[in-house]
């Protein structure tokens, strides 16, 4: 099988590595590149590391035309900002085009939810009621097939992967669940910002968007609800880490059995990933290096005891552009299209 891909919106960072993956993937074939810009770019221009990598006809963007991207490609990936992306995705869903969204566009199943959050109407939402999240390890038989994939935020994914099967086995209270993150700075966009300009942000660690106020955490919530089968609440505060990439988080959790043992722990983990390709379980600590330029979750946990009160400490790492963003979206168009999800990311 050779599959078709667009990218819309390939200018940013996902966009880069969006490329850089279908590039050296054996089973697919880079067609189109869009931009809604004025003035179309050259995408060798906006990343030289593509120069040599990259045919002429290809590397320069066109315009987001869905009739023409529907002739060159099976599959688009819409690396848009969110409210730009649910602007696009219907007329490239009824040109006949699957569609992978990396934005929040499609993520927050009730419409209501994401217009508080986002603080703009959703104005798709019959295809919002279609769309998939596309969070393999936990949904995997829904992508098969799908017209429409929900690509889950960096954050969740890594929240979810950690928690997930705690839940799932019911070694944990569903309050309080805290979650305590950091990531690198290509987690904020390539747009530049005072807060990211190198000299405020160097040998800087701090948190922001903090006690409900970050929009992953109502994604986060969600994720863990359908696991648990009820509501679930989360106190997660990220934080800024001065570093390109990664994302490591550190998540306290109360047990439901005060005597259960980190081996059962461990097995819960061992259970629900055994067949998982991309989470290992770790013995040791995870550690942002060793997941770094891959589509990897690395996680482990601990059991800690203060007097007579055990808490669960679970660590879970990905590269936010890769497993957080771009290889996931590739892993998800593998699973639609019923191809290994391992091909082209290892």
């Amino acid at each position: 099988m050779s599959i078709k891909a667009a990218i819309v919106g390939p200018t940013g960072y996902t966009g880069f590595h969006l490329i850089d993956i279908l590039l050296r993937h054996p089973s697919a074939q880079l067609t189109y590149l869009a931009s809604h810009r004025d003035e179309l770019p050259d995408i060798r221009d906006e990343f030289p590391a593509l120069l040599g990598r990259l045919d002429e006809d290809i590397a320069q963007c066109r315009p987001i035309d869905p009739g023409a991207i529907a002739d060159q490609a099976d599959v688009v990936f819409l690396a848009l900002p969110h409210r730009a992306a649910m602007s696009y995705a219907p007329k490239l869903l009824d040109a006949g085009l699957r569609v992978i969204d990396l934005s929040a566009d499609y993520r927050l199943a009730d419409a209501a939810l994401y217009e508080r959050v986002y603080d703009q109407p959703h104005v798709d939402t019959d295809n919002l009621d279609e769309a998939v999240y596309g969070l393999p390890e936990l949904n995997r038989d829904q992508l098969p097939g799908a017209m429409l994939v929900a690509n889950p935020g960096c954050y969740p994914t890594t929240a979810a992967l950690g928690i997930a099967p705690l839940l799932s086995h019911s070694l944990i209270k569903h309050c309080p669940i805290i979650i305590n993150a950091a990531s690198g700075t290509t987690g904020a966009g390539k747009k530049p910002s005072e807060l990211l300009h190198f000299p405020n942000h160097n040998e800087s660690y701090l948190p922001y968007g903090i006690i409900g106020g970050h929009r992953h955490q109502p994604e986060i919530e969600q994720t863990l609800s359908l696991v648990a089968g009820k509501p679930i609440h989360t106190l997660f505060v990220p934080h800024l880490l001065p570093i390109d990439r990664g994302i490591l988080e550190t998540i306290y959790l109360e047990p439901t059995d005060p005597d259960v043992t980190e081996d059962e722990l461990f097995e819960a983990y061992e259970d629900t990933y055994a067949d998982e390709p991309f989470v290992r379980v770790r013995e040791g600590l995870p550690n942002l290096k060793h997941v770094t330029g891959t589509n990897y979750c690395d996680i482990t946990v601990r059991l800690t005891r203060q007097g007579d009160r055990p808490t669960i400490v679970v660590f879970s790492a990905i590269d936010n552009m890769i497993k957080g963003a771009s290889g996931q979206a590739i892993q998800n168009m593998n699973a639609v299209f019923g191809i290994d999800e391992t091909t082209g990311l290892v």
